[in-house]
Parts: structure tokens; sequence; C-alpha cells
């Protein structure tokens, strides 16, 4: 079995009920952080995200795993459009064990995890002392960095 690390984002809809939908659909969850609101990372306008992380044990390799999450999105109604385009749902692979590779479709650890507040911030506080698997740093220490010109505010547990 394996861990992994999945952020959940949407600002589309009922963004709550878009996340939970997905949490219902997601393997072996172990745990969940709360709900986070962001500001989309966009130049056009767009309503806020709502994200969460979500700690899951797989059995699966991690472009399977990625697979599912692509299927899951394409079941709750995300259609692919444009970069950066406004989603119902959106679930990333953020970390796996603590694997570090790239393939064409995959780079592991997510390339933007030390860079985004609406992943540091759920992941931490569901797994406090996580490291950056490619260089060890803790990313409690990223979070603090990465708070200082991002805001994110806690709107509430994720699960029902």
């Amino acid at each position: 079995m394996h861990r992994a690390y999945l952020g959940l984002g949407s600002n589309l809809g009922d963004r709550l009920a878009n996340l939970r939908a997905a949490l219902a659909r997601l393997p072996k969850v172990r745990s969940c952080s709360s709900v986070y609101e962001t500001a989309a990372l966009t130049v056009e306008p767009q309503q806020a995200f709502y994200n969460a992380v979500v700690e899951v044990e797989v059995e699966e390799e991690p472009r399977a795993l990625l697979q599912r999450c692509v299927v899951l999105e394409a079941a709750l109604g995300r259609r692919r459009t444009m970069l950066q385009a406004p989603r119902i749902i959106d679930v990333d692979l953020l970390l796996y064990d603590e694997l570090v590779a790239a393939w064409p479709e995959l780079v592991l650890p997510h390339p933007a995890i030390a860079h985004r507040a609406f992943v540091l911030r759920p992941l931490t506080e569901i797994a406090p002392h996580a490291r950056d698997p490619r260089d060890g740093q803790a990313l409690s220490e990223l979070l603090v960095v990465v708070e200082q010109t991002q805001s994110i505010r806690r709107i509430g547990r994720l699960e029902a």
C-alpha cells in the first residue's frame, strides 16, 4: 500500500458540495483537511476557490492514480477547456510516498506545491511534519513564506 496526498479544488457551482462529491469517490481516505478559501491564481477574475487536501491509501502506482483522478474529475463534470479555467472540480496528485519522479503526464512532488498556500495550509494541517522529498525542507516552513503574499481563509470541515 502507498500513501498519497491529493489536493481538491472547486470554484464553480456549489463548491463545498463539489469537494464532498469528490471526497466520496476517493479510495481509502486516511485523513482530510479543513476547507480553505483562496483567490484564483489567474489574470482574469474568477470566483474564489474552495480547497482541501486528503491523505489516501492506494495500491495503484502514481500514473494509475493520476488517471483515477482524471476520471473522477470527468465524472463530476469537469471539462478541460484552457489552462487556469474555472472548474467544477480539480483533483491534483501532490505527493506519493516520498517519491521524486517525472513522466510526461506527471511530476512528483507536484511542481508547484511549495508556492501555493491553498496546498500547503491544508497539507500541513493533516501532515504537520511533512517534508518536500526533493530537498527535505519542512512544508510548514514553506507555508510561512507563502502566506506572506497569499491570503487564505478557513471555511470549516469537509466531511458531511
